[in-house]
Order: structure tokens, then sequence, then C-alpha cells
């Protein structure tokens, strides 16, 4: 104690100057540490709390399980991808079996083929298309909405001009005629074995997708491009002598992640739905490439006999594209700074 009487205070354990004293407070080193968080993984943190995302991503994962593992569970059957059974069909063409431990959801109606085999493997070209089909359309959403928004003028004129004659197009119309067209200018079907002709109409597929699929996108970025190059940031870089190219991958395109992310989750449905309903129609995939599509087609004149050899495909078309419309509405939540959580 002091001569007065007063306990002596260490000064370093002193409590520091509060509000209102005129002193500026020192934030403490964990602080200092703490790294600021961006919008992005604000974001995250919330996408991550968001119980009902996390189900859908869990489903969505399932579903690439098994499209990747598609052989290893046909092999744990004991059968293979394609392999006729005549002998398990009537001369009507109906499964004389159901569900058995050697067809696990029995055989396909008219050539026997293992419905279990047919269903994994459909998973297969439907998440390659969405997810090609999304990543091609986004990469020419972005780049052509970057340059017509960044350079104006005339060339903006021009593409926006494009954009718009692509927009109105019916997609269903010219799909379905576009199909059989480029098929036979690609080598047709009298030149080309059963197999080439499914990798044509692969890729043809992938083709008209990415057409109508990127013009959407290219909008919005150049929305929000126009507004971006009048900040302060842009002119700054400018008056540097900052490359167009540079500026635009440095400085314009960070700024359009959110935006970039949100159109890519919600694309994966709207394809694996166009991919399932082109297929249907006999202008998507066809044999002896196996396709949800192909297979809710072949099932509309069995259902009465076989009402499992429809409800499966449908089921697995639902169920893939409610998840990753849900997934893709809960990553434009997570990304909304107004959004309430």
């Amino acid at each position: 104690m002091s001569a007065s009487g007063d306990v002596a205070q260490d000064p370093w354990s002193a409590p520091g100057p509060g509000p209102g004293t005129g002193v500026a407070t020192v934030p403490d080193a964990e602080a200092l540490r703490r790294p600021s968080d961006s919008p992005l993984r604000t974001a995250m943190r919330r996408l991550r709390r968001n119980k009902m995302a996390m189900v859908c991503l869990g489903i969505v994962i399932f579903f690439v399980l098994i499209a990747i593992f598609a052989d290893l569970l046909t092999k744990l059957e004991g059968e293979v991808l394609n392999d006729y059974h005549l002998d398990l069909v009537d001369d009507y063409g109906f499964p004389r079996i159901g569900p058995t431990s050697d067809h696990w959801f029995g055989v396909q109606p008219h050539d026997g083929r293992d419905v279990f085999a047919r269903w994994v493997y459909g998973a297969r070209p439907s998440l390659i298309i969405a997810f090609i089909a999304s990543l091609a359309s986004t990469f020419f959403g972005v780049l052509v909405g970057l340059v017509s928004g960044y350079l104006g003028g005339r060339v903006d004129a021009v593409i926006s001009w494009i954009i718009d004659l692509v927009l109105s197009l019916p997609y269903l119309l010219f799909a379905v005629a576009m199909v059989p067209i480029i098929v036979s200018i690609a080598g047709g079907v009298d030149n080309v074995t059963p197999e080439g002709n499914a990798q044509i109409r692969f890729f043809v597929l992938l083709f008209v997708l990415v057409f109508f699929g990127w013009a959407g996108l290219a909008r919005l970025i150049r929305g929000e491009v126009l507004s971006l190059k009048q900040r302060e940031f842009v002119d700054a870089a400018k008056v540097l002598g900052v490359p167009t190219w540079r500026l635009l991958r440095r400085e314009l395109l960070p700024n359009l992640v959110a935006p970039i992310i949100i159109q890519f989750t919600l694309a994966l449905p709207a394809y694996i739905v166009a991919e399932a309903g082109l297929s249907y129609l006999g202008v998507g995939l066809i044999d002896p490439i196996p396709s949800w599509g192909q297979m809710i087609d072949a099932a509309t004149n069995y259902y009465a006999a076989d009402p499992l050899f429809l409800w499966l495909p449908v089921l697995g078309v639902s169920v893939l594209t409610l998840a990753l419309s849900w997934f893709g509405d809960s990553v434009r939540d997570a990304f909304d700074p107004k959004a309430r959580r």
C-alpha cells in the first residue's frame, strides 16, 4: 500500500479509457490477427448454416457418386449395361419378372435390359451435360458481357443485338429442328455406327444447350459492368495505364463473383431438365448411351404393367432437379446482402 492507504495499481493492468474520454482504444492482438470477412466468405458462412442447403447438397453428392461409381454398382448387382435378356419378356414385350435378387429394379420391357444398370448409368450423361453446358455457357456469357459492357459504343450495340436475337428464338422449336440437321451434316445415321451416332448426338446436344444458354447471363453481366465501370477504382486503374484485359480480369471480374456463382448453380437443374426433355422427344441422347429421358419415353407404353420402370427415371430427374434448384436458391440468398438470417 502507499502512504495514503490506497492500493497500488499496475499501470499495464489498469482498464483502458472508455468511450468519450477522447483517447483512442488500441485493439487487442487477436483482433489484429483476425482477417476481415470478405463478401464471399460471409456468403459461404451463411450457406453452411442453411440446413436445407446442406441437405440439398448431400442429395446432389449422392447422385454424383451414383454416376461416378455406376460401373461398381452394376458389378455388385451382377449385371452388364445393355445386356439383353429376351427370355425375360413375353411375346408382347412385357416383363415376366419384377424386382429380384438378380435384377434389383426388374428388367426393361421389350428388350429385357436391366433397369438398375440403365438407371445408374443414366445419371452420368445428365450430370456431365449439365456441368459442361453450365461451365461453357457461364464462360461465354461472362466474357461477352464483360466486353460488351466495358467497351460500349458500336461493339455494345452489335453484341446487344445478338443477345436479343438469341433470347428471342423459340428454344424448344429450334432445338428440335437443329439436332437432326446438325447430326445429318456431321455424318448422318447411315454413315456411322450406332455408337458414333450416339456420340454425335451427345456433342450436338451440348452445342444446342450452350448456344441458347449464354445470352441471359451475358445480358446480366453487361448491366453489372455498365454500373461498375463508373466507379472510382476503374478510373484510377485507367489513369495508371492498366491494360484493358488486366483491368477486366483484376478489377471488374472479382466484383461479379456473386451473380456468376448464382447463375451457374441455377443453370445446372435447367440443363438436366432440358436434356431429359429433349431425349424424351427423341432429339437428345439415343442408344447405346443411357438416359433418363429415354427411359421415360419407353416406359409410357408399359406403365400399366410395369409402373416402376416409369417412376424410377421420373424420381431421379425430379429429386436431382429439386435439390439443385433449392441449393441454387440458397446460394442466391447467401449472396444477397439484404437477405435476413
